[in-house]
């Protein structure tokens, strides 16, 4: 049977989660009540946080943190955060988005965690905490790869530099539904030049492989280069590098291999849908 414990700290839930593998989190509950209601959970601990400090935004400064608890709708309804809207937009339907978490999209299956895909091309931190210690920054490519093996303990909040300028974060989701379709793929994408050439960009996709992965071969190609029509040509012959997509009832592999270089291409260049 299910057992239900609500925490008031942060500590105590850090608790619960470290010495119980089988104990899980639920914050807005879009992936895990859904486990319980489709009958795929039904026994262990489900830990609720009632702590505020789950759900605190720090926004206006040069270095942004973001609760765990925090949601899709108070992320969209922050004026500082207007670079991260489309990610956020991207998460469901208006009543998904006042439910679903920044922790919870951490652990959500391909084709979703969109707004995972936004962090990862912000170079995030994801802050762990296991047991009453206290937390530490967790790099979120090495969060990811560690994901499934599970026992981290509690993710308590995420942190990442605020773009120089706005216009440096571009997102772009591609689905047949839009715009609360399931993903065919998603691309993040951060752009920050200097002197007019691009300075360690990063690119993200989502839906490409198993968990959401950085575009090495496109950073490569467009380091210290200018983002003109001959840097996103040579990109777009960069893009499959280190892909795995799967097939599944959204696309096949050989159509998220076909469609990712027309996408990346609109998204560097900058052109709306």
């Amino acid at each position: 049977m299910l057992d239900v414990r609500s925490c008031a700290s942060l500590s105590e839930a850090a608790g619960i989660l470290s010495g119980d593998r089988q104990a899980r989190l639920v914050g807005g509950g879009t992936l895990v009540m859904r486990d319980v209601n489709e009958g795929r959970l039904t026994h262990g601990t489900l830990v609720r946080v009632t702590d505020p400090a789950f759900r605190q935004m720090n926004a206006g400064g040069a270095r942004i943190e973001l609760g765990a608890g925090v949601t899709m709708a108070m992320v969209l309804g922050n004026r500082d955060l207007a670079f991260l809207h489309p990610a956020a937009r991207a998460i469901g339907g208006p009543a998904v988005r006042t439910m679903a978490t920044v922790g919870g999209n951490l652990f959500a299956q391909t084709p979703y965690g969109d707004f995972t895909v936004a962090l990862l091309a912000l170079d995030a931190q994801v802050v762990v905490q296991a047991g009453y210690g206290a937390g530490r920054g967790v790099p979120i490519e090495e969060f990811l790869a560690a994901r499934e093996r599970g026992g981290q303990g509690l993710v308590t909040a995420v942190q990442f530099a605020r773009p120089h300028n706005p216009g440096d974060f571009r997102f772009r989701k591609i689905s047949r539904i839009r715009p609360k379709g399931i993903s065919l793929m998603s691309i993040a994408a951060l752009l920050q030049a200097a002197g007019g050439r691009m300075s360690q960009p990063r690119i993200a996709y989502g839906a490409m492989a198993p968990t959401p992965i950085r575009a090495r071969g496109v950073e490569r190609v467009l380091e210290g280069k200018s983002l003109d029509a001959g840097a996103i040509q040579a990109a777009k012959q960069a893009a499959l590098e280190g892909c795995r997509p799967a097939s599944d009832a959204i696309a096949s592999e050989w159509y998220r291999r076909e469609v990712l270089p027309v996408h990346l291409g609109r998204l560097l260049a900058g052109e709306d849908r």
